[in-house]
C-alpha cells in the first residue's frame, strides 16, 4: 500500500468512528499526514529542556566580570524641569559607584523612533538624560550605580528633587480638541469610498454606536533588562529583544559608532508581544557602563515596565453600519480617536480591519490621534485589530440584531470576493469555511436568539461570535547564512528571535525538510545581530520572512554543490531548479533514484564545510494580492444574576492561516493570543490619572490578566489550506489569536444578560 492509500485508509476509518470530529487542525490531523515530510507534523519545541531545567540564560543572567547592578529613579510631573536635584546622600551610600543623571550623562543622540527608518527600534525620538526637561510622569532623572542590586535601589530612594512644573496635555477630552489623522506605516489611516453618511441615513435598517478601550500596559513574564560591557569602543549586549538587529543599529546612531561596533544578542526572550524593542533603559545601561568603565545590568522592575516601556493607548470609537432587509451593507463607517504621546508616531490603526472584512456599498475609516504629555505608546499584539476588531464586531452583531438574523449568516451575506477597499484580489480567503466548522463544532446552532432566555439557577448563559483578522506582512530585510559540513549537517545563522513562539523549532523543520535532512542534522542559530538579515519578531511577520530567506540561501547552496557534483556524479546537467533533499542526497525531482548524498559531494568538494549566504527577495506578493490571517471567535460565557460576574465557559478559534508549519507550536500561538484576548475583555486596563498623567497600577497586584481559574479549555481547529502566494503557503499567527476575542466575549454577554457592554473591560459593575 502506498503512503498515499495509508493516509487515505486513516482518514476514512477516523471519519467513519467520528464523523463530527475530524476535521483539519483536530487531533487526528497529525496521523494522516506524519508520512508527507516534517512540514505539518507537530513537533515540541527544541528549547524546551533548556527552558525548564533552567539553563537557557536570559538577558539579567549573563555573568560578566566586575559588573555593577542599575536602578533607575523616575519622575513625578508630567511635563515641566527639574528644579533642584540631590544626590549627595545616594553617592555616600554602600556601595555606590555611580549616580548618573543630565548633569554628568555622556553626551548623546536621541534615538531614532520606531518605523522612521527601516532599522530603527526607539520608542521615541526624545533626549535620554541630556537636560533638566521632563516629558512625562516617570520619565528616568537618574541611575544609580552600586555593588548588588538591593544597594543600588535602597540608594535611588534617597535622590531628593524638586519641579517646576508645566501646563501638560493629560486630559484626553481636551487632547481631542488638536486631533489629527493619524499615519501608520506612512499611509494616513483614511479611507472613503462613496458617501457613506448618506447611505447611512438613508437605509431602512442602521446602527450607529461609540465604543472605547482603555490602555493597556505590557506585561511580559521576563521583566525588560539588558547586560552591557564596552570593550574599548565596542559595546556588548546581552538583550531581551524581536529586534537584534534593530536595536544594534539604533544603538550605533545614539553613540555616534558604526553598526559593526555594537554586538546584540538574545537567544531567549520570555515574552515580548510588541513591547521588547528599543527603551531608554538600554542608552542609560550603555551609558553608565561607558562613564563607570565596567559592565552594568539593569533590569527593571515590574513598576519600571509601566513607567518607561510603552503600551496600547485608549481609543473611542464610532461604528455605524447601513443594511438592507437582506442584510447587505450599504455604508461602513468606523472613525473615532486615539491617544498618543507627543514623541512617537504610533496611533493605534483600528480601521485596519474594517478595511477588507466586509463588503458595503460604501465606506468612511478614519483614526485621529490625540498628541498628549504621556509616555510614548507603542505596539502591543495586533495593534489595531484587537481594539478594532471588539468594536466592529460588536456593531456587526448589533445590526444583526436590528435585522433579526443570526450574526453568522449576516457575516456570510457580507462576505467580498475582493478587497473591498483596494480591489485586490484576495491572495487565500476561506472565513466562511471557518465559520462553517466552527459552528458546527461548538454546538451554535444550540445557541437561544432570544437574550437573557438561557439559565442554570444563578448563572445566565450566552453565545457570542465574531471574526478575527490580521494582515499578511512580509518586512524587506530577509537574509539567511547556511553551512554545509563535510559529515553532511547544516547550521543555519539568521537574525531573528525566539519569545517562545516556537521559531527555532519551526524553521529547524523546515530547513531539515528542505535539504532532506533529519532534524538531529540540522541547527539553526539566531537572536544575534552579526548574524545576516534584519528581521523584526513581530506584526506576525517573522516565519515568512525567515521562510523566504532560508529558502533564497538554499538555493545557493544547491548551486553551490551541483558546482563541485563534478561529470563522475550522477546529478551532471542538473540546476537547482531540478533538484530536491531527499533523505540526506540531493536527487533530481522527477527521478529520485538519480541522486547522490551530501556527504559524497562535499568529499568530491575536498572542503570541511561549505558556506553560503542570500538575501530574500523583495516582498512583492502583498503588492499584488490582498493577504490576510482569518478567523472565527466562539464564546460561551456564564453571568451571574446576582453579582454580575463573568465567566467564560467555553471557547474555540477556528482558524483560516494558511499552512500551519508545525501544529503543536501553533496551537499554543492560538490559545495564547486568545487567553490574552480574555484578558482584554474582562480586566485589562491601565488606569491613567489624568490629573497628573501618572499610571496608577503598576504592578501585577492591580493590573489584572487571566490566570488559570479565568481561563476554560480552549478548543483550536483550522482549515490547513495553503495560500498559494506566500513563503511556504503560511501566514502568521502570532497576533490573529488576540482579535475579535473581546468582541466574542462581549456578544456572548449580551446574549446572556441581554446588555450591551461598549465600553472595556467587562467588569461586573456593567453587567448588573
Amino acid at each position: 500500500m502506498s503512503i498515499k492509500d495509508a493516509a487515505q485508509a486513516v482518514m476514512k476509518k477516523a471519519v467513519q468512528a467520528a464523523p463530527d470530529a475530524w476535521m483539519p487542525g483536530s487531533e487526528l490531523d497529525p496521523l494522516i499526514r506524519q508520512k508527507h515530510g516534517l512540514i505539518g507534523t507537530p513537533v515540541s519545541r527544541l528549547d524546551g529542556p533548556q527552558k525548564v531545567s533552567g539553563a537557557a540564560q536570559f538577558a539579567a543572567e549573563f555573568p560578566m566580570d566586575n559588573m555593577a547592578y542599575a536602578a533607575l529613579k523616575y519622575s513625578t510631573i508630567a511635563k515641566g524641569r527639574i528644579k533642584e536635584l540631590d544626590t549627595a546622600t545616594a553617592e555616600a551610600a554602600p556601595g555606590v559607584d555611580l549616580v548618573m543623571t543630565y548633569r554628568n550623562a555622556l553626551r548623546m543622540k536621541p534615538a531614532p523612533p520606531f518605523m522612521s527608518s527601516a532599522k530603527a527600534a526607539g520608542g521615541d525620538d526624545l533626549p535620554i538624560m541630556q537636560d533638566e526637561e521632563i516629558h512625562w510622569n516617570g520619565q528616568p532623572i537618574a541611575l544609580v550605580l552600586a555593588e548588588t542590586q538591593e544597594q543600588a535601589d535602597y540608594a535611588t530612594s534617597l535622590i531628593r528633587v524638586t519641579y517646576e512644573t508645566e501646563p501638560a496635555v493629560t486630559v484626553f477630552e481636551d487632547a481631542k480638541a488638536n486631533a489629527e489623522v493619524g499615519i501608520f506605516q506612512g499611509q494616513p489611516l483614511h479611507v472613503e469610498t462613496g458617501d457613506a453618511e448618506a447611505s447611512l441615513k438613508s437605509a431602512p435598517h442602521n446602527i450607529d454606536v461609540v465604543y472605547t478601550t482603555p490602555r493597556h500596559s505590557h506585561n511580559p513574564i521576563e521583566l525588560h533588562a539588558v547586560t552591557v560591557g564596552w570593550e574599548g569602543d565596542n559595546l556588548r549586549v546581552h538583550d531581551a529583544s524581536q529586534g537584534v538587529a534593530h536595536t544594534a543599529w539604533s544603538l550605533a546612531q545614539v553613540f555616534d559608532l558604526a553598526e559593526e561596533q555594537i554586538h546584540v544578542t538574545s537567544p531567549y526572550v520570555g515574552g515580548g508581544f510588541g513591547s521588547k524593542t528599543l527603551w531608554q533603559h538600554h542608552i542609560l545601561a550603555a551609558a553608565a557602563s561607558k562613564l563607570a568603565g565596567r559592565p552594568v545590568r539593569l533590569m527593571l522592575s515590574r513598576e519600571g515596565v509601566y513607567r518607561i516601556v510603552g503600551g496600547r493607548t485608549r481609543t473611542e470609537q464610532r461604528v455605524a453600519i447601513g443594511a438592507q432587509a437582506d442584510g447587505g451593507f450599504d455604508a461602513l463607517i468606523q472613525t473615532g480617536t486615539v491617544a498618543m504621546g507627543r514623541h512617537n508616531n504610533m496611533p493605534e490603526p483600528f480601521i485596519l480591519p474594517a478595511m477588507a472584512a466586509y463588503n458595503s456599498g460604501s465606506f468612511l475609516l478614519r483614526v485621529e490621534a490625540a498628541r498628549m504629555d504621556m509616555l510614548s505608546n507603542t505596539f502591543m499584539r495586533a495593534p489595531g485589530e484587537a481594539v478594532g476588531t471588539f468594536a466592529l464586531e460588536c456593531g456587526v452583531d448589533e445590526l444583526a440584531e436590528n435585522l433579526g438574523m443570526d450574526p453568522i449568516e449576516l457575516r456570510s451575506r457580507n462576505e467580498p470576493e475582493k478587497d473591498p477597499t483596494s480591489g485586490a484580489p484576495f491572495s487565500s480567503r476561506h472565513i466562511v469555511e471557518a465559520y462553517r466548522t466552527g459552528a458546527k463544532r461548538f454546538g451554535w446552532a444550540e445557541r437561544r436568539a432570544k437574550p437573557g432566555t438561557h439559565r442554570d439557577g444563578e448563572w445566565l448563559i450566552g453565545m457570542g461570535c465574531a471574526t478575527a483578522t490580521y494582515p499578511y506582512y512580509r518586512m524587506p530585510g530577509g537574509a539567511a547564512r547556511i553551512t554545509l559540513t563535510k559529515d553532511g549537517r547544516a547550521t543555519v545563522e539568521i537574525a531573528a528571535h525566539e519569545m517562545g513562539m516556537g521559531t527555532s523549532t519551526t524553521h529547524t523543520m523546515v530547513t531539515a525538510d528542505r535539504l532532506g535532512l533529519g532534524m538531529e542534522c540540522v541547527t539553526v542559530k539566531y537572536g544575534d545581530s552579526h548574524f545576516p538579515g534584519v528581521v523584526l519578531a513581530g506584526g506576525s511577520q517573522q516565519t515568512a520572512s525567515i521562510g523566504a530567506s532560508v529558502s533564497a540561501a538554499h538555493r545557493e547552496l544547491v548551486t553551490e554543490l551541483l558546482k563541485v557534483a563534478g561529470k563522475d556524479s550522477p546529478l551532471p546537467g542538473l540546476d537547482a531548479d531540478e533538484v530536491i533533499g531527499l533523505d540526506g542526497h540531493l536527487c533530481q525531482s522527477d527521478k529520485p533514484g538519480r541522486r547522490e548524498s551530501y556527504v559524497s559531494l562535499m568529499a568530491r568538494s575536498g572542503r570541511d564545510e561549505i558556506t553560503v549566504e542570500a538575501n530574500a527577495p523583495p516582498p512583492l506578493e502583498a503588492t499584488h494580492w490582498s493577504m490576510h490571517s482569518h478567523g472565527a471567535m466562539f464564546c460561551e460565557v456564564r453571568v451571574n444574576a446576582v453579582t454580575g460576574e463573568t465567566r467564560v465557559s467555553r471557547f474555540l478559534g477556528s482558524f483560516d492561516c494558511g499552512r500551519i508549519l508545525n501544529p503543536k507550536t501553533a496551537a499554543s500561538q492560538f490559545r495564547g493570543g486568545i487567553i490574552m484576548g480574555l484578558g482584554l475583555a474582562l480586566m485589562e486596563e491601565t488606569q491613567f490619572d489624568e490629573r497628573s498623567g501618572r499610571v496608577m497600577n503598576p504592578s501585577l497586584a492591580d493590573y489584572h490578566v487571566p490566570v488559570h481559574l479565568d481561563v476554560p479549555k480552549i478548543d483550536i481547529i483550522w482549515t490547513d489550506i495553503p495560500d498559494p502566494h506566500a513563503p511556504m503557503g503560511a501566514h502568521g499567527i502570532g497576533e490573529i489569536g488576540i482579535t475579535g476575542v473581546g468582541a466574542a466575549v462581549a456578544n456572548a454577554v449580551y446574549n446572556a444578560t441581554g446588555k450591551r457592554v461598549r465600553d472595556l473591560p467587562i467588569t461586573l459593575d456593567k453587567t448588573m
